[in-house]
């Protein structure tokens, strides 16, 4: 026979608390019996009224027993199942009542039949009741963790991934400069590196404070200010968030203002325009962008072999950090592409 001893200390805890709340109960259990025995006069109340509440509490252990043999064999533990214990302990607890109406005088060993049977049936199917639906809640808790524990183990390797396509995507656009402005080279490096840092040091939370990414799309602006010059016609309208409790997922916003510089200087036009737009209305970030764009497709996006993968992240970590808290709407027209993105604050 396993020791007590034998156990860790937390499951001795467990143990001794589980004890401990038996004895509890079984004093309004007992109080509970008593009173019922002393409605049908019953001889030696208290005795009975013990020896009921000892067989009671060995029901339930028994039925405890049951629930354990039966999901020791796997068997499924269904609604219909659960809801055949709850009518029996019903029916059993009911019958205990009319029964103290008719205790059969005439016939005293049928009446303890009919007390006695009802009484372990219910305390037995209680025990097992008890057991499987604890079974049913602890394996739903441990499903929603391991959900939960996956969907942080993707959260993080789509935000990892951001980094490397950024910077891809920069040190491309960094060579042709090199060759044909490359004037432009250092300061764009030096802005680079401050972009690098946050992405690879700040940006590691699941949620940021906004204020520090509105510092980021800030600074990613000015690099692109530096590197597309006089060609660029850019309107912002980006709030001014001080307080540090308002928080956002880190580089989301980021994906669609890196897309419209991308695209928008594929435009046969020699001007690129692009607007961008942030502001909180009630418990909501609100952030719009527009640029122009061309239906004439580059040699160069053909060659895009990892176009779409930022915005195919975006989607997936959206819906795993707002689910139901979002709302994208994307408009791709002939000469400009829109994007209206509206986001719960949290």
């Amino acid at each position: 026979m396993t020791s007590i001893k034998n156990f860790s200390k937390n499951e001795q805890i467990s143990i001794w608390v589980y004890f401990l709340l038996t004895a509890i109960t079984s004093v309004p259990v007992w109080l509970a019996i008593q009173a019922y025995l002393e409605a049908l006069h019953t001889h030696l109340d208290e005795a009975a009224a013990t020896a009921a509440t000892f067989c009671f509490f060995a029901g339930v252990f028994l039925g405890r027993y049951f629930g354990l043999l039966w999901t020791a064999n796997n068997k499924p533990v269904t609604n219909s199942l659960l809801t055949i214990l709850a009518l029996v302990m019903v029916l059993n607890f009911t019958w205990l009542f009319v029964h103290a109406d008719y205790p059969m005088e005439n016939n005293r060993a049928v009446g303890l039949l009919l007390y006695w049977l009802p009484f372990l049936l219910f305390s037995v199917s209680l025990g097992m009741l008890i057991k499987l639906a604890r079974g049913v809640s602890q394996n739903q808790l441990k499903e929603a963790r391991t959900l939960a524990a996956q969907s942080q183990s993707e959260l993080h390797l789509l935000q990892s991934q951001l980094s490397p396509h950024f910077l891809f995507n920069t040190l491309n656009n960094m060579y042709g400069l090199s060759i044909t402005q490359h004037e432009k080279v250092p300061a764009l490096l030096l802005k680079l590196s401050e972009l690098l840092r946050y992405s690879v040091y700040d940006a590691n939370e699941i949620f940021v404070p906004l204020k520090d990414e509105l510092a980021y799309i800030r600074n990613y602006i000015d690099f692109e200010q530096l590197r597309l010059g006089d060609r660029l016609v850019l309107t912002t309208d980006l709030e001014e968030v001080r307080d540090s409790t308002v928080k956002i997922a880190p580089m989301l916003l980021i994906v669609f203002i890196e897309n419209a510089f991308k695209h928008s200087k594929n435009t046969t036009e020699h001007e690129i325009f692009i607007t961008i737009t942030m502001k909180t209305w009630a418990n909501y970030i609100l952030f719009t962008i527009e640029n122009s764009r061309s239906r004439v497709v580059t040699e160069e996006q053909i060659d895009d072999k990892h176009s779409g993968f930022g915005l195919a992240n975006v989607n997936k970590r959206l819906a795993l950090l707002y689910p139901g808290e979002h709302g994208l709407e994307i408009e791709d027209g002939d000469t400009e592409y829109t994007v209206n993105l509206r986001l719960k604050i949290k």
